[in-house]
């Protein structure tokens, strides 16, 4: 019992998103239309993608180019600010979750290495703040964005166009948050990365990247995304298949249970017209509101169901993964990995973290609105 108790608490999203899926299950019966309910395109991509990230994260790859770029600090305000951009960036291509996974134990290391623990909360909320906005620059950078994407009908440029004064915009207020909470003291700080990789890894390095290449063609609608996903899996498979273990299959898992719910609740005219009545012309802010429910990647799946401004979605959830701690679940991440930290302080760490959240997301409505 107290597993099942564990697993619940660990897999709220996944558990609710199944007990929806029941319950519509109940009002319309199993039959042939549900196999088309699932996008198998967006999922097929969406695991190509983290089985590729979980190959290059296995091999120390991000350590090791974060250990370098903090190699170049003198400072503990610049120390900061490429602490924070390495999540920026980089989930704008490894998504925000593989971003946080990657950096964020690294972070701690660094900053109680360097005897710098006072500044952990304001570093790593900003890591989270970092790579929640990064990733929304691209159609990969994270799970909703994928879905979307392949929904929206739009190019990639388009894409990168929608969402770039809104990434530039946060870019600027990131920086302007480090310069305002980091001082600009120097630090003593020395950070080498101890691993090298050996000649195997490194041949392994470079298939990797080849994949995840490979898998950027189907993004840009160049090669189907099913040949994708199967070289991708016989490829890791032979050369390291240990690392099919690694992905989220219980993200997977809650896009298909939430597929279904939607798919279900399509079919039942009175519940169909209701939700479309509610969300047209107001998308946006529907999605931002909803998000900080039950997270922005469910509200993506959830509300695209019924609303064909695909586009305003794509803002919405985005700038919905602002806010609450659940807004986005890759938040979560982060507020677990500082809960394992010695005189971790879990209230200033939440009290801070809202309040950040909610300033970057006013200001980006209010740019939404300037620009709209």
């Amino acid at each position: 019992m107290k597993s099942i108790l564990h697993y619940i608490k660990k897999e709220v999203v996944l558990c609710i998103s199944f007990l929806l899926a029941l319950i519509s299950m109940a009002i319309v019966p199993l039959d042939n239309n549900y196999i088309s309910y699932i996008d198998f395109h967006t999922l097929t991509i969406l695991l190509s993608l983290m089985i590729v990230m979980a190959g290059l994260r296995s091999l120390g790859i991000f350590t090791m180019i974060g250990s370098w770029m903090l190699g170049r600090t003198s400072n503990k305000r610049s120390l900061s600010i490429v602490l924070v951009l390495l999540c920026f960036v980089f989930s704008m291509a490894i998504t925000n979750d593989v971003a946080l996974i990657a950096f964020v134990p690294f972070t701690i290391d660094v900053l109680i290495m360097a005897g710098l623990e006072k500044y952990l909360i304001r570093v790593i909320v900003l890591q989270t703040i970092a790579a929640n906005l990064g990733s929304m620059l691209t159609p990969i950078g994270n799970p909703q964005n994928l879905y979307l994407y392949s929904l929206i009908g739009m190019g990639l440029g388009d894409f990168i166009l929608l969402m770039l004064p809104y990434t530039m915009v946060s870019l600027i207020g990131l920086l302007g948050a480090c310069i305002i909470l980091i001082d600009g003291k120097p630090a003593a700080l020395r950070v080498e990365s101890h691993h090298t990789l050996t000649a195997t890894e490194k041949g392994r390095a470079f298939i990797y990247l080849l994949l995840f290449l490979f898998a950027l063609t189907s993004i840009a609608h160049i090669i189907s995304v099913y040949i994708i996903g199967a070289v991708i899996l016989a490829v890791v498979f032979v050369m390291d298949r240990k690392v099919l273990r690694k992905p989220d299959y219980a993200l997977l898992l809650t896009f298909v249970f939430l597929f279904v719910f939607i798919g279900n609740m399509k079919r039942i005219p009175e519940i169909n017209l209701w939700l479309k009545s509610i969300i047209h012309g107001r998308e946006l802010l529907t999605s931002v509101f909803a998000s900080q429910l039950i997270s922005n990647v469910p509200a993506a799946i959830l509300l695209s169901g019924f609303t064909d401004n695909i586009s305003q979605l794509v803002v919405g959830t985005n700038l919905g993964g602002l806010g609450t701690i659940i807004a986005s679940m890759a938040s979560l991440i982060s507020f677990k990995y500082y809960g394992t930290t010695a005189g971790k302080r879990n209230t200033a760490y939440l009290g801070l973290f809202t309040l950040l959240n909610l300033i970057f997301l006013a200001m980006l409505l209010i740019l939404h609105y300037l620009i709209c």
